[in-house]
């Protein structure tokens, strides 16, 4: 059967439900014409250049990134300007771009749950619950054997497509890992929850100098989780398999296809 853009656009909603979104953030239909028929996708974290190509090669009539491209307000769209020639590329392909963000990241089968499962995290509960107290944001579970920080953090490197950053690591090598904390992409504002001050580890993005510095402090004399940096990109690409599998499964006869390409910022990086 024929899907339109809009048909498409209630089942992402159905499958990730806007009301699951945080206040500051801005998921859902970007650009695209609602009637237009929609016959293949291309999921993607990120709304960049290089993704917007391979879905215009690809003949994608839909580019559903994670991250929406306009969280922060833009006043020009002008095609000088990264954001607007963007647009521009995918109205003049007839692709339209659609973003499920912290509404995805909350759902059962959401960002931080894909991680902790591939871990091999189970009894999982949200770091921070929504309402309904069953969804949320972050993941916190039990390890089906325990491990080490150092063991933990190379099963990491297994799983997480490969970034120029790689993980770091703050704890020793050898300390006990049971209890593990997971939040993928930009996790830093969950360092004083009561989950994460429970468990062994934390796992996350983008933790910044200060946070981490006061949560190893912390933990030194009044006991907290090591932690575990990783790509804030390559963290969140493993649920665009479950995403796109979820999609095969709500519309049949669409090709759904998930982009390879590594759209982390980072290039390379020199140890010292």
């Amino acid at each position: 059967m024929p899907y339109t853009l809009a048909s498409v656009r209630e089942t992402v909603e159905r499958l990730w439900p806007l009301s699951g979104a945080e206040a500051w953030d801005a998921p859902g239909l970007v650009a695209g014409d609602p009637g237009a028929q929609v016959e293949r996708i291309l999921l993607a974290v990120d709304a960049v250049s290089a993704t917007v190509e391979e879905a215009v090669d690809a003949g994608a009539d839909l580019l559903l990134t994670h991250h929406p491209l306009l969280l922060r307000g833009v006043t020009s769209v002008a095609e000088d300007r990264y954001k607007g020639a963007i647009l521009a590329r995918l109205i003049k392909a007839d692709c339209a771009l659609i973003a499920a963000h912290t509404n995805a990241d909350v759902v059962a089968d959401g960002t931080s749950a894909v991680l902790a499962r591939l871990l091999g995290v189970t009894g999982t509960t949200p770091i921070a619950p929504s309402p309904d107290g069953v969804t949320g944001i972050g993941r916190v579970g039990t390890l089906a054997e325990p491990t080490t920080l150092g063991a933990l953090a190379r099963r990491l490197a297994e799983i997480l497509p490969a970034t120029a950053g790689g993980i770091r690591a703050a704890g020793d090598y050898q300390q006990p890992v049971s209890t593990v904390a997971v939040c993928g992409g930009a996790g830093d504002s969950l360092l004083g929850s009561d989950a994460v001050r429970g468990a062994d580890v934390y796992i996350t993005a983008d933790l910044r100098h200060h946070p981490a510095s006061e949560a190893r402090e912390q933990a030194a004399i009044g006991g907290g989780p090591a932690l575990l940096d990783v790509s804030h990109w390559a963290s969140e690409w493993l649920w665009l398999d479950t995403a796109a599998e979820q999609l095969r499964a709500e519309l049949p006869g669409i090709v759904v296809e998930v982009s390879d390409l590594r759209t982390d910022p980072w290039d390379f990086a020199i140890l010292q």
